[in-house]
Order: structure tokens, then C-alpha cells, then sequence
């Protein structure tokens, strides 16, 4: 037995080292596994940067509405919105989401 290990010492070196590898090149730190899972999260989160630029734009537009040049239409619709407030011998009309 121990003869044939001596015989095959080579191949069997070359085997493990092929295995081994192999097995770094598909599911290692660096491998083809985790490279697809980043890419989806790389893709996750460009989505959700996107997602977070627009909405910083809408909240520095409603802003600027309330700081730089008041604008009354846009007050107006916040009052409306928020206190459910309109004017005289107009009807207000509440629709619930459910």
C-alpha cells in the first residue's frame, strides 16, 4: 500500500491541488458564487440609490416652495392636505385607502 502511494505520490499531489483549486474557483471568497451574489447586490443597490436621489430631488423642491420664493399654491395644498381645510361652500370629500 505504502508503495503505491510512493508510485502515485505526483499524481495524487496534482489531484488535491486540482480539486482544491477548482473548488476556490467556484466558491471562494473571490469565486464565480460570490461574484454573481455582489453583482446582484451591486444591482440592489444602484437601484436603491436611484431610488433615494429621486426623492431627495422632490424633497428639495418642497423645500425651496417654502424657503426661497413662497409659494402660495403650494402652501395652499399642504393646508388642505393636512388640516382638511377648505373654503366656504366648497365640499370636502375624504377617501380612506384601505
Amino acid at each position: 500500500m505504502l508503495q503505491k502511494l510512493k508510485k502515485n505520490y505526483f499524481t495524487l499531489i496534482i489531484t488535491f491541488l486540482i480539486i482544491y483549486f477548482f473548488l476556490n474557483l467556484l466558491d471562494g471568497e473571490r469565486g464565480l458564487i460570490s461574484y454573481f451574489k455582489k453583482k446582484n447586490i451591486l444591482l440592489d443597490l444602484n437601484i436603491q440609490q436611484f431610488s433615494l436621489i429621486n426623492e431627495i430631488e422632490e424633497i428639495e423642491l418642497k423645500n425651496s416652495l417654502l424657503t426661497n420664493n413662497l409659494d402660495l399654491d403650494f402652501i395652499e395644498t399642504l393646508i388642505r392636505k393636512n388640516f382638511l381645510l377648505g373654503k366656504k361652500g366648497e365640499k370636502i370629500y375624504i377617501i380612506k385607502d384601505e
